[in-house]
């Protein structure tokens, strides 16, 4: 899909730039937090810890998940700040494209010497 490509790009291109001033080496918070600033000022519409609940057949559960962001309504963005990604990771983010029924995913770990290297676009 054209749109969900130039959406994610711009996404991207926020994180980028967030990489570029911080380094490697932050607490996720910090990228997030940064990541809230750069969204606003480039006017990307974003949504930070939006509450994704959790049903087992039919029936709301008292689990709860926070998705980093949703971006664009439609793109959800996970914030990570680890040595390395790990399939656990894409899977996070997979499952939460299936319980809140969005179809792309951002997997960004910030902790890389270059973003690009930390960078998982996921569509279910």
């Amino acid at each position: 899909m054209v749109v969900a490509d130039v959406r994610t790009s711009r996404i991207i291109g926020a994180a980028i730039e967030v990489h570029r001033a911080l380094g490697p080496g932050l607490l996720e918070s910090a990228y997030a937090a940064c990541l809230a600033v750069e969204f606003a000022e480039r006017g990307i519409p974003a949504v930070g810890q939006l509450a994704l609940p959790v049903q087992y057949k039919g029936i709301a559960v008292a689990a709860r998940y926070r998705l980093d962001f949703v971006a664009f309504s439609e793109v959800v963005v996970e914030v990570k700040s680890v040595e390395q990604l790990l399939p656990v990771h894409t899977a996070q983010l997979l499952t939460y494209l299936k319980l809140g029924r969005y179809r792309t995913g951002l997997l960004l770990n910030f902790n890389v010497p270059a973003l690009r290297d930390g960078i998982v676009r996921v569509v279910a």
